[in-house]
């Protein structure tokens, strides 16, 4: 019961948080205007205190800087309340600072009083020391800080967008964790530009604390030797010491602020917070306590020095190093990088070493030597059709040392980012794409992988498993130190980084991705290019069986009675090289039995399939635009082209050539235009000139004009003439 209603209580105060930031604005807007007893000034002077505590702990125990988002909004809210607690306390200072130092509070009268020991020359010299301390050191460096990481975030935007849509695109994510991503990617970027005017906030304050004080000052020796005819000397101590309580109070926690708007913006994220940063990272090598054991140690034997002390610290900092060496033996024993977690037990599978490197390269040896002891004992075995290995329809060989990233006993991550490649180019082909076999292949270089196709090699590359590819979008600011390379994908310029410099790239404009992510990559762009190739026979039918599940007489009578299957498979084949996805199997197949009865040519059906399909193959390229932006051919030309068809002789190499440079000319002004690149001319010309244009000009889309929907209007921007 009592846990109960704990919760309860602890539900209903997170209810009523809309309720408390009112109420604490209010109450800062009272302690300006009304006058506040002495009993609720100390009140809220141990509040503001806490409140600094408890913001600069939860900076502290934040493992990144989003997760104390809220932070600017805090500052300013603590700035404001620290700085009406001045004018409240101002206000009973000027006004009763002449009945002695208790007259604002035993908050003010302790700080006053107890911490510079009732001598205010001391607190003078105390208050100046903390204001330059809080304004020179902590808050102009937060403050430049602010400024550069509001900066370098805001430059590194486009990349780190461009980096989360690689991602996705390689199917390493899915939508959520990419719109996940790029809210993260906002929330930085408006996080410390809210950091950036925050400090601001801080400076101000700090300012105002020294005027403040020289106010209350002046302001108490003028009220009290004019108004209340006390001795300059009396006058002189009691509203100097309230002056500096009330300064000290308000100068601490405005100095913990600082200190927290500083670590805030020195954070970097981490799955762990400052503390255990802290420890994992100055003390993960016994050789810095070493060395200053050794060199405390001999300060220590230096007579006139405080040696006790000295040495008592140089022996505390040996026994440190010690026991750091220790646990760092233990660790290479058990065979742990470094930053991994110590196992439970010593006798656990990952104590053993030798274990694994089975994965490696020699494990990959003493498999084959196996293997090959194996066919030596099995010699007189005679030969059976089990012998005959099928070929793999989509593989993956790779180098010894990518090895780790396809083993997810060693987070590999590539495998899993295979499999959300294989989906999301399921979902947005519309048939299943086969799985990835994935091997090692000793006769590659340790950093090669190789991708096949039904046996035969359609890519490969070398990569660094443990660096990241920086790649060139086409505008960056500077270049960067590493190994050039080309993206193995696209072809694009890059560069093979440390890590370290990820943050570095991505402000000067570059995409950085990791290695897994450059294979699934070039993996993704590969079956979308090729996925004709990966349609077979059984995937046909078991398209045709799906269809016949939901629309039984849609599929009634096609196979074999319209057209064999054969036939429609070289449809589909025909429509996914030309990049069209066949997800709308319902019209295709309405398509194929209306026009079946008519014709059995594949290419006719394919033209005819393209018609129905118009709508979804227009959205694709244009989205939901009313205007299509098009580049058509003259007549004459048209005219010329379909003649040389006709005869069957193709066109003149010249003439070709001609035709291929005006067209790469109107692209390129289309592309600098931001808009899709779409050629369109009469139906019996579509099939060859989009094979003409298919492996030279790939962004150039080839339609007819069938093709057009009727709710689209069509702008034609270029015009190809006949070439004299």
């Amino acid at each position: 019961m009592a846990q109960a209603s704990l919760g309860d209580t602890a539900r209903q105060i997170s209810r009523n948080g809309l309720i408390g930031a009112p109420l604490l604005l209010m109450s800062i807007l009272a302690m300006m205007v009304l006058p506040f007893p002495p009993l609720l000034l100390d009140l809220f002077f141990t509040f503001n205190i806490a409140l600094s505590l408890i913001i600069i702990l939860s900076g502290i125990y934040a493992k990144k800087p989003l997760d104390f988002a809220v932070f600017p909004t805090i500052l300013l809210i603590a700035t404001l309340l620290r700085l009406a607690l001045n004018i409240a306390s101002t206000r009973i200072v000027l006004l009763e600072g002449h009945t002695g130092t208790a007259a604002a509070g035993q908050v003010i009268e302790a700080f006053g009083d107890f911490v510079v020991g009732g001598n205010y020359a001391v607190g003078l010299v105390v208050f100046a020391i903390l204001v330059i301390i809080n304004f020179v050191v902590v808050t102009k460096g937060a403050g430049r800080i602010s400024e550069v990481s509001a900066r370098f975030t805001l430059d590194a935007m486009p990349g780190k967008q461009m980096a989360i849509d690689a991602d996705l695109n390689a199917g390493a994510i899915d939508q959520d964790e990419a719109m996940r991503r790029r809210t993260e990617v906002v929330s930085e970027a408006d996080f410390y530009g809210s950091m950036d005017g925050a400090s601001k906030f801080v400076r101000g304050d700090a300012i105002a604390g020294i005027l403040i004080l020289f106010i209350n000052i002046i302001g108490g020796l003028a009220i009290g030797i004019l108004q209340h005819d006390m001795e300059f000397a009396d006058a002189m101590h009691n509203y100097t010491l309230l002056t500096i309580g009330d300064g000290l109070v308000a100068q601490i926690p405005s100095l913990i602020l600082s200190t927290a708007a500083a670590i805030m913006v020195t954070r970097v994220s981490s799955e762990q917070d400052m503390g255990q940063q802290f420890a994992s990272q100055m003390f993960e090598s016994p050789r810095a306590l070493g060395v200053t054991a050794g060199v405390i140690g001999i300060l220590g034997l230096i007579p006139g020095m405080p040696n006790i002390i000295f040495l008592s610290i140089a022996a505390l900092a040996a026994g440190g190093a010690y026991l750091l060496h220790q646990r760092m033996l233990e660790r290479e024993a058990l065979g742990l990088e470094p930053g991994q977690a110590m196992p439970e037990r010593a006798d656990s599978p990952a104590a053993k070493p030798g274990q694994s490197a089975q994965t490696g390269p020699q494990g990959g040896q003493q498999q084959a030597a196996a293997a090959a002891s194996g066919e030596v004992s099995e010699d007189n075995k005679d030969l059976s059709w089990d012998d005959v290995l099928p070929v793999d329809v989509i593989g993956l060989e790779v180098g010894y040392k990518l090895i780790p990233l396809v083993d997810k006993n060693q987070n590999g991550q590539l495998m899993a980012r295979i499999k959300g490649i294989r989906k999301k180019l399921t979902q947005e082909i519309g048939f299943l794409i086969p799985p990835v076999h994935i091997r090692d292949n000793l006769e590659l270089s340790p950093g090669a992988y190789r991708i096949t196709l039904m046996g035969v090699a359609v890519g490969e590359s070398d990569i660094y498993p443990d660096r990241e590819m920086a790649i060139n979008p086409g505008q960056v600011f500077g270049t960067l130190p590493g190994t050039p390379t080309k993206d193995p994908a696209f072809g694009m310029d890059a560069v093979w980084i440390d890590p370290s410099q990820r943050e570095q790239a991505q402000a000067m404009g570059y995409t950085v991705v990791d290695a897994s992510t450059v294979v699934a990559t070039h993996i993704s762009q590969l079956l979308q290019s090729q996925a004709y190739d990966l349609l077979g026979r059984e995937e046909v039918q078991h398209l045709l069986d799906g269809m016949a599940a939901n629309a039984p007489k849609l599929v009634e009578g096609l196979v074999p009675d319209i057209m064999p299957l054969g036939t429609i498979q070289k449809v589909l084949r025909n429509l996914l090289e030309e990049n069209i996805p066949i997800r709308d199997m319902r019209t295709i197949i309405e398509t194929l039995a209306v026009e079946g009865s008519r014709s059995q040519d594949p290419d006719a059906l394919t033209a005819a399939v393209r018609i129905g399909l118009g709508r979804m193959i227009i959205q694709n390229i244009n989205g939901l635009s009313s205007e299509l932006s098009v580049i058509s051919l003259d007549p004459s030309l048209e005219q010329l082209l379909q003649e040389s068809m006709q005869g069957g002789g193709g066109l003149e190499p010249g003439l070709a050539e001609r035709i291929h440079q005006s067209l790469l000319e109107s692209v390129q002004r289309q592309e600098m235009a931001g808009q899709p690149a779409v050629l369109v001319v009469s139906a019996p010309l579509r099939p060859m000139l989009a094979k003409f244009v298919r492996n030279t000009i790939p962004s150039l889309h080839v339609l007819s004009y069938n093709e057009m929907p009727d709710n689209r209007q069509i702008k034609i921007v270029s015009n190809i003439g006949k070439p004299e």
